[in-house]
């Protein structure tokens, strides 16, 4: 077990030194900072000078090792837009995207595992049908689109719920701040959760239903019929459980692309957090909050995927023996 757990933070380090790497690389071709920090008027020497402050006159490799050097510590230098420390940065959006991601995150599990359940179990219910239908608009409609119809529904024509921004929220020390104990944040928070959860929604629905279905095909479940166990502990106990171990992994995943893909949801409802600050550092070139940004997607990603397989090792004895 240690052993296993060793070999997953050795990969996961080499993941997060291969995405630092490219993604410095490729995002020092996006844009030129300066030509967005000075105006038009500003003379090729003051251009040169800013250039040399920041030090980006210096070679690739200078350049990457500073960052490198500087990340390992948890610094990763300034932002280029704002002239503040992109750490600091980071630290004022985080709560606002984890509080985003985990209640899409939980929305989508609470209600796509059991709808999964009832859609595969009760094939020809009105319950299976509507949540088949629900699956369906969820896959095909792009995120932006669903939060634009969210805002005009039920923000600008019914006038229940605010179409943008954060609400009031608590500050709870270090910087932590959270409205989820604040009704007015649940109300900001409520568009964008559900916007950003029914895409998922719709996978579990479907990843569910089509793994209950497969199990229950299977000759174990027809023996343990034959033995006159109930249907409770059939579907619940025995099928629900073997269809879980490969829906664990898809919901990780998806836990993680949450988090990762959130900035377009941010972006549409003007929500605070990580996905927003990256989208306006793109605007601006602005290099160290781009690269921090993807850095901390790559850890999030690396994290989950071991968690995900610790997990296997409780739900799957078959897996505890091959390690």
């Amino acid at each position: 077990m240690i052993m296993f757990i060793l070999r997953r933070c050795l990969q996961a380090a080499l993941v997060l030194a291969a995405v630092s790497f490219v993604s410095f690389a490729v995002f020092r071709y996006v844009g030129d900072p300066v030509s967005q920090m000075v105006g038009v008027d500003a003379t090729a020497e003051q251009r040169e000078q800013i250039r040399h402050d920041l030090g980006l006159d210096q070679p690739f490799y200078a350049q990457f090792g500073r960052f490198v050097a500087g990340a390992v510590q948890g610094n990763f230098g300034l932002s280029l837009k704002q002239g503040r420390p992109v750490g600091e940065l980071m630290r004022e959006r985080v709560p606002a995207t984890l509080e985003l991601s985990f209640v899409s995150g939980a929305l989508a599990v609470l209600v796509g595992v059991p709808l999964g359940v009832v859609s595969a179990i009760w094939r020809r219910s009105w319950l299976a049908r509507a949540a088949m239908a629900l699956s369906l608009l969820g896959i095909s409609l792009p995120t932006f689109f669903i939060g634009v119809v969210l805002i005009l529904v039920f923000g600008v024509e019914a006038g229940w719920l605010p179409s943008f921004g954060r609400g009031e929220t608590v500050a709870l020390g270090n910087g932590w701040s959270t409205g989820l104990l604040t009704l007015d944040g649940w109300r900001h928070l409520l568009l964008p959760a559900i916007t950003l959860a029914l895409f998922q929604l719709a996978l579990i629905i479907r990843l569910v239903r089509g793994e209950m279905l497969e199990v229950l095909r299977s000759d174990f479940i027809r023996f343990a019929r034959a033995r006159g166990l109930s249907s409770f502990s059939i579907y619940f106990r025995h099928a629900l459980r073997n269809a879980l171990v490969p829906v664990v992994t898809i919901i990780g995943l998806q836990l993680g692309s949450i988090i990762a893909f959130a900035l377009v949801t941010e972006t549409v409802f003007q929500w605070p957090g990580m996905g927003l600050l990256f989208a306006q550092a793109v605007a601006f070139a602005d290099v160290p909050v781009m690269a921090a940004y993807l850095c901390l997607i790559a850890l999030v990603f690396v994290t989950i995927n071991l968690a995900v397989d610790l997990l296997y090792l409780l739900i799957d004895p078959r897996v505890r023996s091959k390690i």
